[in-house]
This record gives C-alpha cells, structure tokens and sequence, in this order.
C-alpha cells in the first residue's frame, strides 16, 4: 500500500509543479517526511494526507487512499502497523499485556473482549484477526530481530483464566528459548523505573532512521526526532539493564506458567 500511495503522492506534487520541499511547506510537515511517503517507507496520518489533499487541491483523494476499512485497529495505530512490518528491530516494553505481536488468540481475545466502550462480538473477532496477523512477522527466523521487556506487572495481573495465562506465557518462553525473541522481566523489586510512564515499542529500519511509539489510553504517539527517539532510547536501555538475565527471566517465565497451569 505504501508504494502505491508515495507513486500517487509524487505524481499528484510533480503535476502540480511543486518540489518535495514546496510541498512540505504548504502542508505543514518535513521534507523528509515527505520523500520517505513518496518512497513508500512511511504511511501518513490521516492529518497528514488531509493536509497534502489541501496544499495539492485533490479533495479527500489522498485521504481515502489509506487503509481504513481493511483492518481493526485504533486511528492512531494504522501507520504503526505498516511500518511493523518494515522493521528489521523490535525493541518492546510491556508494562501491563503481553506485546501484541507476542499475543495467543486466546490472550488477545481476552484483552479486546475487555474494551471499553464494549464492542460487539464480531468487531472482536476482526480485531483478534489483525492481531494475529501482525505476530506473523515472527514467521522469519531472522529478521525483525526483537527484544522485549516485561514488566514483572503482565505476568502477575492475571488476563483471562489461569488456562490462557499459562498458554501465554509459555508461547513467549518457546519463542526466548529458540532463540526467535529475547524476553527480559523487570522485577518489582527493581522499584521506580525510567519506563514507568507506559508501553514504548522501539523500531529501526534498512533504509530510514529508527522510530518511537507510545501509546496510553485513547492515544499513540510516533516519535521520528531523532532526540526524542534518543531519549526514550536511552530510557529503554536504563530499564533493561536492572532487569532479569535472559535464563533467570525465563526460569521465572517457566515456573510463573507452570503457577497458573496449577490453580486453573
């Protein structure tokens, strides 16, 4: 899709004689922002493609060209979930569920089910499918590369039955022990930490610079400064290292898995 959209994108700029810079000007975003959409290595928000349809006068075209209707995700999440996809490293802080692309279908159908304003059961059932669409990125041995960071907090907050928390868990302890991810847990013992604020996923690519995104309640936020990328970066770096070794993270994993399996 985001070939498609930066082809339409450059044909409609150069139509109207406007250079990647003019562009930028006219509609309030960054030259390079610019050149990566055109690229194809960045989708826009829907704020962005409102203002390239008014500085290239095409109506709602460009806005309409985004993927919208084709999977269950928030607003906010869209361009997240293409650039997901382009990642060669995942680095993941989970502070209360599991990392979405981690997720079993009995995980994540817990999670959504607990959405607030209730959704129907079908509108679960497609965002159970987006989710799990997104943890086919996994399918490659190599590449994306990903790391995780647990807070201590996912595994203790019980999601679902004892039964989908054990599933769970041990999906992400056979992902560490292949070798596939690495899974870090940051004890409670540790106290304060630099991530305490919320979920941060950390991305780096083969041809653009690395990315930040966080997320809260109702929002998500796509860092591309390259100080702010630096910083939460840094803050990332701080947590990991008071976290668990990887063997102790998954020892804890293990027996945590092996608690819920014993209480069901």
């Amino acid at each position: 899709m985001g070939t498609i959209y930066g082809d339409w994108l450059k044909q409609q700029r150069e139509a109207a004689g406007l250079t990647q810079q003019e562009l930028a000007e006219m509609a309030f975003m960054t030259r390079s922002h610019i050149a990566h959409i055109e690229a194809g290595r960045r989708v826009p928000s829907k704020e962005d493609a409102r203002r390239l349809d008014r500085a290239l006068n095409t109506g709602n075209v460009l806005s309409s060209f985004l993927p919208q209707d084709d999977v269950a995700v928030a607003d906010y999440f869209e361009a997240v979930l293409v650039l997901e996809q382009q990642a060669t490293m995942i680095r993941e802080f989970a502070p209360a569920f599991f990392p979405g692309i981690l997720q079993t279908k009995s995980y994540a159908r817990a999670v959504l089910s607990a959405a607030f304003p209730p959704v129907s059961e079908e509108e679960c059932d497609r965002r159970v499918v987006t989710r799990l669409e997104r943890a086919k990125i996994l399918d490659d041995p190599m590449t994306p590369a990903v790391w995780v960071l647990l807070d201590e907090a996912v595994l203790r907050r019980p999601v679902g039955s004892g039964a989908i928390m054990a599933e769970q868990i041990t999906h992400v302890a056979g992902l560490a022990e292949s070798g596939r991810i690495r899974v870090h847990v940051l004890p409670f013992g540790v106290g304060l930490h630099p991530l305490m604020e919320g979920m941060l996923t950390l991305m780096w690519f083969e041809d653009q610079p690395p990315l930040a995104y966080g997320e809260g309640p109702r929002t998500g936020k796509l860092h591309d400064s390259p100080s702010i990328v630096h910083e939460l970066r840094s803050r990332y770096d701080l947590a990991l290292s008071d976290a668990l070794p990887l063997k102790e993270s998954l020892a804890l994993l293990r027996a945590t898995a092996k608690e819920y399996g014993d209480h069901d």
